[in-house]
């Protein structure tokens, strides 16, 4: 594959691949992601592709055993003469049969088997699918959760500002009715209470706008969620990450690019099998008879076997071949630029994490000199030695840092959101559909399908 054998930001914690977002602490929340991994619309849809999946890998397997078929059929006969032969009437007869028509083809090449494996294949594809849309689902409902309390935190922050403003407006008009103030100061000063006032809107747009996303993901109608206020929860040192080569397993589109590239291969080898001879045996018993009562006294068998090739099909099956051997190339370089693209989203995550947590603190340092910068600004009008303006920039400085660094720090939360869905885990093993059939005898469990997939 060419992967390195770690990460730029290697941990040496133990790799866990449980339910992370139950380290978030919040029992709301591990609610609402368990509702959405049962209730979300992608994922019903997932489950059934795959019962349709389940059904069509049966059918690919059922040309591996015999048919048996059975039939019957009764008829009616009538005869008669006109009398010219002395005779006149008629006579009925009622003749009956029962039959059974058994069919076999001996899969000399391998043609029937490869079907099966091909069918069977593709059916642990779509479960796979069935993980990667829950992993997915599961990101998306933690990601609203925490844009739903970034929007919050940042209304009381500007809820706050307008309050803080006002003072600041009847200070300055108070000034101006003294006349250490001009009415351009009190002009400018109203104008940032109205620019503070109409940031509230939207924040509060974007709160139902998440709320309505959130609901949808849950599988309920627009309206129907409640999200309880929370602080921002403490963010855990970077969780194991394994070695690259980890991704392999732990992430069900890889594990989904590896299986479709094994049913490639499957499915070249029915279409080379196609090309050369069947074998086949037909076996027939019949019961037949005039009479009911005796329709066991009369029977036949028959046993007949049959070869049949093609001699000239004007390129079809060799056609097939090559087409089969082309989608293999091409899930070949699928596969592996699923590997690299989840390398890079582990990797993008990780870079985003740690700069982010610097820019955080970069913010910080900032916000807290724009605040001393405001309160000399402020002290130096105050004693008329300065006039509003600077006063004014210091104050937008400040309220305007204060609000991005709640986007911040919503955005570093977001960003191990976005590490967790890239490292994949084990956890949707357990996941169970309503709707699922029980395991069949013969397919392969999710540990299997992983160990199939890294092969």
């Amino acid at each position: 594959m060419g992967l390195p054998l770690a990460y730029e930001l290697y941990s040496t914690e133990p790799e866990d691949g449980g339910k992370w977002w139950e380290r978030l602490g919040s029992a709301e929340l591990n609610g609402f992601v368990d509702e959405a991994l049962t209730s979300d619309f992608d994922i019903r849809i997932a489950w059934a592709k795959l019962r349709q999946l389940r059904a069509t890998a049966i059918k690919s397997g059922a040309d591996k055993y015999p048919t048996l078929d059975g039939s019957g059929s009764s008829s009616n006969a009538m005869t008669g003469s006109d009398g010219t032969e002395s005779t006149k009437g008629s006579t009925s007869t009622d003749s009956y049969e029962l039959g059974l028509t058994l069919s076999y083809e001996i899969d000399v090449w391998g043609k029937i088997e490869a079907k099966a494996k091909s069918g069977q294949l593709d059916f642990l594809v779509s479960r796979e699918d069935v993980s990667t849309a829950a992993m997915t689902v599961a990101a998306e409902v933690v990601s609203r959760w925490l844009e739903i309390q970034a929007q919050r935190q940042k209304k009381v922050i500007l809820e706050q500002q307008v309050e803080t403003n006002r003072i600041y407006l009847d200070l300055i008009e108070l000034r101006f009715r003294n006349s250490l103030a001009t009415a351009l100061d009190v002009y400018q000063q109203r104008e940032n209470v109205a620019r503070v006032n109409s940031l509230i809107p939207p924040i509060e747009s974007r709160e139902r706008l998440l709320l309505n996303e959130l609901a949808l993901l849950m599988g309920r109608p627009a309206g129907t969620v409640q999200v309880q206020t929370a602080l921002y929860p403490d963010l855990e040192p970077i969780p194991g990450l394994g070695i690259p080569f980890d991704l392999i397993a732990k992430r069900p589109d890889i594990r989904a690019a590896g299986l479709k590239l094994q049913s490639a291969d499957w499915a070249i080898t029915a279409a080379k099998a196609d090309r050369l001879p069947s074998f086949n045996l037909t076996g027939n018993a019949a019961l037949t008879s005039a009479q009911i009562a005796n329709i066991f006294s009369g029977w036949m068998v028959g046993l007949a076997a049959s070869i049949a090739g093609p001699i000239f099909d004007g390129g079809l099956r060799a056609a097939e071949v090559e087409r089969t051997q082309a989608v293999v190339d091409e899930r070949l370089v699928n596969y592996k630029r699923t590997v690299y693209t989840a390398y890079k989203e582990v990797q993008d995550s990780l870079i985003q994490e740690s700069w982010q947590k610097k820019y955080i603190t970069a913010r910080k340092n900032q916000l807290e000199a724009a605040k001393k910068n405001l309160n000399e600004a402020g002290s130096r009008y105050l004693q008329s030695l300065e006039e509003y303006l600077p006063v004014l920039n210091a104050l937008l400085s400040v309220q305007s840092l204060e609000i991005n660094i709640v986007d911040d720090e919503s955005n570093l939360l977001l960003y191990r959101v976005s590490l967790y869905r890239a490292l994949g885990g084990s956890w949707t093993d357990s996941l169970q559909s309503a709707d699922e059939l029980p395991r069949e005898e013969g397919n392969m469990t999710a540990a299997e399908i992983k160990t199939a997939s890294a092969e």
